[in-house]
């Protein structure tokens, strides 16, 4: 093995981080200029589950992507400044299937009085009137008890629970409040309807109803961030495997890593990981039992991206569709070309649908051609056929596309969580360390705040560092 050593003397601590996808990148760029970068990705390229990539000249992403107005100040004029005019404020303009009707989404208020079934906005303004008189949930809390203490059973039963079953593969009552603090963030009627209110014109903000969104597509700030850190010095090291992370006590000292079939070990001051913590866990020397058994129960959530390309311009008008009824196995569905409004290139489109489920499930072993067929037919059922000619399908698998956060995972992962924290020379965040279901500019926020707790010798401020973990654990996700 070929042992690297600091050639820096000493002067400028020496940075390892694991991991090229959004906090990983995001962490390079903030270190770079007070440490010696090296980020160490098993892919051939950076930006992970926040990469674009081509499809018949169609730039696409893995799945619906877009970078929240809500991002923190600091993160938002980063990306601002890395994208400059090619940083696009669009109109959100999806739709959601309730009730059998397309409602627009986010929900509008105008939008949904007119075309709500009427049963069930009776239904729904009845849930808010009778909530003081409700009979609160007995037992312990779930995500199925507090949303339906909070929300009624209208939304509950028609929009939430269905749709968790389909992304979680676990009924409501199996998941944890957590996911209720994560997901939801209006926990009651009235908080819909005030945030349906802030849409009116006059009301709303300059952003409100809006995204940002990036020309050239979603991968384009994770390419910006990535040449910002490679201009100032980092080293990206892709196609890149780590195969052990020794450590000597509760320090961390040291890892391998296998590059062309070579084998490299590599030392610094300081290792960042942003890999799932479950895998983390299991290249660090000997964990004890209790950590070995915690990390095994730890579930991530798998995905399949279907990308449906056809002979037509533009598909629908629609940059999103929501599909929480479980007769259609498919979550949401998105047409790329009209998050940046692209006309080009002309006379093709993809559809990207995404499909939960794990390996085991049947779907993961079906063919991009059969896949392709169930998603036309699916699209038929919703009322949107494919009447066009269709070139092909192809398919990304994400193995760890969410956090499970079933009842108990939270005992499992403070486990795990503990006795990485308490390693030396070793610092977790990103949302795979965190297992945090988290947005990307909640990734960058978790790698500004790992940044400014490292001083000039490499060493972490654990005091300042968990009083950012306090903030991370507010974090709602923006759909």
């Amino acid at each position: 093995m070929t042992d690297v050593s600091r050639p820096n003397g000493g002067d400028t601590p020496e940075v390892i981080i694991l991991g090229a996808g959004p906090a990983g990148l995001a962490a390079a760029h903030a270190l770079t200029g007070q440490a010696k970068v090296t980020v160490i990705e098993r892919a051939p390229s950076a930006g992970g589950n926040s990469a674009s990539f081509p499809i018949e000249g169609v730039i696409c992403d893995y799945g619906s992507h877009r970078f929240h107005p809500a991002a923190e100040p600091e993160v938002l004029a980063d990306v601002k400044a890395l994208l400059g005019d090619d940083l696009l404020l669009r109109p959100r303009h999806g739709r959601i299937r309730l009730g059998g009707k397309w409602i627009h989404f986010p929900l509008k208020l105008t939008d949904a009085l007119m075309r709500l079934p009427k049963p069930f906005a009776a239904s729904l303004i009845g849930d808010m009137v009778l909530k003081p008189f409700r009979k609160k949930s007995e037992g312990p809390e779930t995500f199925s008890t507090v949303l339906y203490d909070g929300l009624g059973p209208t939304i509950s039963d028609n929009f939430y629970f269905p749709y968790v079953r389909k992304l979680w593969g676990l009924d409501p009552d199996k998941l944890a409040v957590k996911l209720a603090e994560r997901r939801v963030g209006s926990g009651s009627v009235g908080k819909i309807l005030m945030k349906m209110l802030l849409l009116l014109p006059g009301l709303r903000s300059e952003t409100a109803g809006r995204f940002f969104y990036p020309r050239k597509g979603f991968g384009q700030i994770s390419d910006a961030m990535r040449n910002s850190a490679e201009a100032n010095g980092a080293t990206f090291l892709f196609n890149t495997e780590i195969t052990a992370i020794e450590r000597d006590g509760n320090r961390i000292t040291g890892l391998t890593i296998r590059e062309d079939e070579e084998e490299r070990h590599l030392t610094g001051d300081l290792i960042l990981s942003t890999i799932p913590l479950t895998g983390l866990t299991r290249l660090i020397g000997d964990p004890p039992a209790e950590v070995v058994e915690a990390a095994r129960a730890i579930r991530f959530r798998g995905m399949i991206l279907l990308y449906l390309v056809l002979e037509t311009d533009q598909f629908t008008e629609f940059d999103a569709h929501y599909f929480p009824e479980l007769s259609i196995p498919i979550s949401r569905m998105s047409e790329p070309k009209n998050y940046n409004a692209s006309g080009a290139p002309k006379g093709v489109t993809v559809l990207c649908a995404e499909l939960p489920c794990d390996p085991d499930e049947k779907w993961w072993s079906m063919s991009d051609e059969e896949l392709g067929q169930e998603f036309t037919k699916w699209l038929g059922q919703l009322g949107l056929p494919v009447t066009v000619p269709v070139r092909r399908c192809e398919t990304r698998r994400l193995s760890h596309a969410y956090p499970v956060y079933d009842v108990g995972y939270e005992e499992r992962f403070d486990t795990v969580d503990q006795w990485l924290s308490d390693l030396d020379g070793l610092l977790v965040f990103g949302r795979q360390g965190l297992f945090a279901h988290d947005n990307t500019h909640h990734a960058f926020a978790m790698a500004y705040g790992a940044a400014d707790c490292i001083d000039d010798k490499g060493n972490v401020d654990r005091a300042k560092w968990n009083s950012y973990r306090e903030v991370f654990a507010t974090h709602v996700v923006e759909d």
